[in-house]
């Protein structure tokens, strides 16, 4: 059991892992990047958008393509680890996860982990204000926890008292509020932090529902093997 658990999650995590690294850095690269020039001034940007901006180039750096591939490949087999033994108690229970449901559960996972915690904290780029890093992190966990629970609770629950429970979850630490710095500003035009934030939440979904489905896809496979 074991081995097919580590076996499935290790396959679905580097397929994952490899086609969001090729994503990444075709997609969110070059804004991080780009984002970088205005961060250490050599670009600047003007409210007044007709005025000409200086032509600069975009260095890319192969080490750090490199190391995006390494941390996207690690990142998503850690995932597709839990993934896996959720699936694995799942049938202990008698209920066959296809591909197909798969998807569901990996969009599950990107509501919990990305989407429901970005509507307070939404994807950053270099040069943009933030509050203090501590808090943001201590939200984003609870966040995280409370929405995985309130999302099992809404999928689990069997009345409307466990329903109510997980709405109230999922929406407690958005009633709380999420930690923001004191006053708005930061060298990077919001056009390009605007476009970063919906190419990223974008991205993360295609990224999960095909975790999800890789993940379901293996693991049946190797219990069929």
């Amino acid at each position: 059991m074991l081995k097919k658990m580590v076996v499935s999650a290790l396959l679905a995590g580097f397929v994952t892992g490899l086609i969001v690294a090729v994503l990444q850095t075709i997609m969110l690269e070059p804004l991080i990047l780009e984002a970088e020039l205005y961060e250490t001034g050599q670009l600047v940007h003007f409210a007044d958008v007709t005025r000409e901006m200086p032509d600069v180039e975009i260095e890319w750096d192969v080490m750090r393509v490199v190391l995006t591939f390494v941390a996207s490949v690690a990142t998503y087999v850690a995932f597709a680890l839990m993934a896996v033994a959720i699936f694995a108690y799942v049938n202990t229970r008698g209920i066959t996860i296809s591909p197909r449901q798969g998807i569901l559960w990996g969009l599950a996972g990107y509501a919990a982990l990305i989407l429901l915690p970005s509507l307070g904290l939404a994807p950053e780029l270099p040069g943009m204000y933030a509050a203090e890093l501590r808090p943001r992190q201590l939200w984003w966990a609870g966040t995280v926890i409370a929405s995985g629970v309130g999302i099992g609770l809404l999928v689990f629950g069997k009345d409307w008292v466990k329903w109510g429970i997980g709405l109230f979850l999922i929406a407690l630490p958005h009633i709380i509020g999420a930690p923001h710095p004191d006053a708005f500003g930061g060298v990077v035009p919001p056009e390009l932090a605007a476009e970063f934030t919906g190419r990223s939440l974008g991205m993360s979904a295609i990224n999960w529902g095909l975790l999800g489905m890789l993940v379901a896809y293996f693991w049946n496979a190797e219990n069929k093997a």
